[in-house]
């Protein structure tokens, strides 16, 4: 059929499907309302089937992706390596739906290239539905609202348009030009890139979900709990460093990243029965506890060692150094008792009572956490945060990459002085430098509000953050 012709068939198309129903057209060439209907026998899944037989290159951008939406298809898929059929097909981290086994099984089909679209970095929604193919000059896509999963092919209650144009037309343009512009952006990672992490990540939600569907009474902020790209990054690491036979591990993140959740997951990952949370205040411990009761199901007993706690049986039990690094208590573990041992402020691990946990425990792995490993004193011996932990280092985030990675919102840092200039009129340079008093107490409150109100100005509430020298000047700020 030569070019002439195919654009009559188009036309003859456009107008049985946009203005007389009854007018003769081609089906191929005609524009048409896809869905599932059980009754008429009908599957969103028979026109993409029909669209990948007959094409010499397809693109597909959907936000999920099933084995049980590939499956069905997948014998057409070989059928397209054979011939040489090439297609592009992209998928997004939207909601860690997508199943890794599905990815994986796809990016080993050697005509298809595969990416996914990161929507945590690029900050967007990405609930694209289209199925692109080419013919020659001509373009069959199919937009809705299926993606690539079993029901939505099969029988749920899917809208799909299937547009038919030449490669000139301008909604085929429209199309094909978004696909790209999103399959070349930064936030599309190819399946190397994105893999790993992506599958660590299903498979942590995977079962943080079944856990907390496994209670009682569910607990929403137990389901929705999801390991972040630090966390992930760490465990993964640290998987590695263990099965290398490594003992010590360090994990540098800036404050506010999520240390003690990423130990939480790793400590449940790795398999541990016994782990002990070393901390230097009594509240930390606390807080960890509660962090940890929501990453493991009630099996795993947890318990507190401080001043006022002491659960000294508890499977996990989160204690501070003060009370740990006692004789009798120390004296109430064996050195093997614990199969992990997390330091949290892992910075403080080079003093006196640190030390004495340490060289009394042999557990199977020492985990370090701080945001802070580096000191003035690193260069004298035993006091290197790096090597007490054997230069192990598991993962490393820094402030600025935090913010870049979206896990800390950005801020602004003020430092406002307490000195007042009384008066420097017709003075010397070194009668100026004389004329500088420090405010009393009750002028530093009233200096600090003042710059605090000027400086949090926004016309909207805004956080922030003051840090006083003395409790007395805290409490009137709060007051």
């Amino acid at each position: 059929m030569g070019m002439q012709e195919k654009l009559q068939e188009l036309r003859n198309g456009f107008e049985t499907a946009y203005i007389d129903k009854t007018s003769t057209s081609n089906l191929a060439y005609k524009p048409q309302f896809i869905s599932n209907d059980y009754k008429q026998g009908k599957k969103v899944l028979s026109s993409i089937e029909d669209e990948l037989m007959t094409c010499d290159q397809f693109q597909i951008s959907v936000a999920f992706i099933t084995m049980g939406g590939i499956t069905p298809l997948l014998q057409i898929l070989q059928e397209l390596e054979e011939k040489g059929i090439k297609g592009e097909i992209l998928t997004t981290n939207y909601l860690s739906f997508s199943e890794p086994e599905a990815l994986k099984t796809l990016n080993a089909l050697s005509n298809i290239t595969l990416k996914m679209y990161d929507v945590d970095k690029s900050g967007e929604g990405f609930h694209t539905k289209g199925y692109i193919f080419r013919k020659a000059e001509i373009y069959r896509i199919i937009i809705g609202s299926s993606n690539i999963t079993k029901t939505a092919l099969t029988t749920n209650r899917e809208w799909n348009t299937r547009i038919v144009s030449t490669s000139q037309g301008e909604m085929s343009k429209s199309v094909v030009d978004e696909f790209y512009e999103l399959w070349n952006s930064k936030y599309a990672l190819d399946f190397d890139e994105f893999y790993e992490n992506y599958k660590k990540r299903y498979e942590l939600i995977k079962k943080q979900r079944k856990l907390a569907r496994s209670e009682e009474i569910t607990s929403i902020e137990k389901y929705r709990l999801q390991p972040n790209s630090m966390q992930i990054g760490f465990i993964t690491n640290l998987q590695k460093i263990v099965e290398a036979g490594e003992k010590r591990a360090l994990l540098i993140s800036a404050t506010g990243t999520g240390k003690t959740y990423a130990s939480a997951f790793a400590m449940r990952e790795l398999g541990y029965k016994r782990v002990l949370f070393l901390v230097h205040r009594g509240q930390i411990a606390k807080q960890a506890l509660e962090s940890y009761k929501k990453v493991f199901d009630k099996s795993v007993s947890m318990g507190m060692v401080t001043g006022k706690h002491q659960d000294y049986n508890a499977d996990y039990i989160f204690a501070t150094i003060q009370t740990l690094s006692k004789e009798d208590v120390l004296e109430k573990y064996d050195r093997n008792a614990f199969d992990a041992i997390v330091i949290d402020e892992a910075h403080h691990s080079s003093a006196n009572s640190y030390k004495k946990v340490m060289e009394y425990f042999t557990p199977k792995l020492w985990l370090g956490m701080t945001a802070t490993p580096d000191k003035r004193d690193d260069n004298l011996e035993g006091r290197n945060i790096y090597e007490i932990f054997n230069h192990q280092i598991a993962y490393e985030i820094r402030l600025q990459d935090a913010m870049e990675e979206d896990l800390l919102c950005t801020f602004h840092y003020f430092g406002i002085t307490d000195l007042k200039v009384i008066s420097d009129a017709g003075k010397s340079a070194t009668e100026k430098m004389e004329s500088f008093r420090y405010l009393t107490s009750d002028e530093r409150v009233e200096h600090v509000m003042k710059q605090a109100e000027y400086f949090g100005h926004s016309g909207e509430r805004v956080k922030g953050l003051i840090f006083c020298s003395r409790i007395d000047e805290a409490n009137v700020l709060l007051w």
